[in-house]
């Protein structure tokens, strides 16, 4: 049986241990804390080890045919981790850190000593490069960064007809376009390229690039039979384009002269070749003439 007095006993004695039980809670939790905390602490310096692209570059690439397409990839906190190359097209992996791995020479990387760079070079691109490639790091789980490539074959667009008829002594204005900025443009008049510094004169060139490309005004004062032939737009990296210029004498072009005359000289030719082979039909009537002749003054 518990008297009143063993109660009281209890009662202080618990009262005693009440500061250490609290204390023992609140240090239990807050070691608790501590190691979560330090948990997430390690956890963030273990992140910022672990590489990670530095996406600055786009990842739609436009290239030329026959031109050299780079695609770019920053790699930060490399570490000994391995960067690689690799084409989705066939899962094809073309470069693994410095070194190549295709047969295909064209194909090679871009990396400075000491930098975060790693971008795919691609020398003569042709269009049958044209996808999808990925930069790959080889972390657990891999990470990897795509870039779809286009190659495009940039060409030259005369604006207007590609057959014009001016009057002489009128200007001939011509046009192109080309779907590249185009480092240059030259005109040519047949086979040789039209001299702006010719005695000629009058002769002037207006390049000007926009958003879409690249347009070129070729234009010539005071035109003259000399003047009629072929002319060829020739931008830099395109495909050129072309336009026939025919100069007017009175009514007709100069080429339409040299039309006529072609027909004159092939309708001879015909005649000639009818002629020859009509010789023996030819030599019976002349037989038959004959014997018309001589049969009357034999009367």
């Amino acid at each position: 049986m518990v008297t009143s007095s063993g109660k009281k006993q209890s009662s202080d004695n618990l009262n005693k241990f009440k500061p250490i039980i609290f204390f023992i809670l609140h240090l239990n939790s807050s070691i608790q804390q501590i190691s979560a905390s330090s948990f997430l602490i390690i956890n963030d310096l273990a992140n910022l080890d672990r590489p990670y692209f530095d996406d600055i570059s786009p990842r739609n690439i436009s290239a030329v045919v026959d031109e050299t397409a780079i695609l770019r990839c920053r790699v930060k906190n490399k570490g000994n981790r391995t960067v690689s190359w690799m084409r989705k097209r066939d899962l094809h992996i073309l470069t693994t850190n410095i070194y190549t791995y295709t047969g295909d020479q064209r194909f090679s990387v871009l990396h400075p000593p000491n930098s975060d760079d790693w971008d795919l070079k691609i020398d003569y691109a042709q269009a049958r490069d044209s996808g999808i490639y990925e930069c790959q790091v080889n972390t657990e789980p891999k990470i990897n960064l795509a870039i779809t490539l286009e190659i495009t074959a940039a060409r030259a667009k005369i604006l207007g007809s590609t057959e014009i008829h001016v009057k002489r002594d009128s200007t001939i204005a011509l046009a192109c376009s080309v779907n590249i900025h185009a480092s240059s443009v030259l005109w040519y008049h047949g086979s040789a390229i039209v001299d702006f510094d010719s005695l000629r004169g009058g002769i002037s060139l207006e390049t000007e690039k926009t958003d879409a490309g690249t347009t070129s005004r070729l234009m010539l004062t005071r035109a003259s039979l000399r003047d009629s032939g072929n002319y060829t737009c020739v931008p830099n990296a395109a495909v050129p384009a072309s336009v026939r210029v025919h100069v007017l004498t009175g009514e007709q072009p100069a080429a339409m002269q040299t039309s006529v005359a072609s027909v004159i000289n092939a309708s001879t030719v015909i005649i000639i070749t009818y002629l020859i082979i009509s010789e023996d039909l030819l030599f019976k009537i002349s037989n038959l003439a004959q014997y018309i002749l001589l049969h009357r003054s034999s009367r």
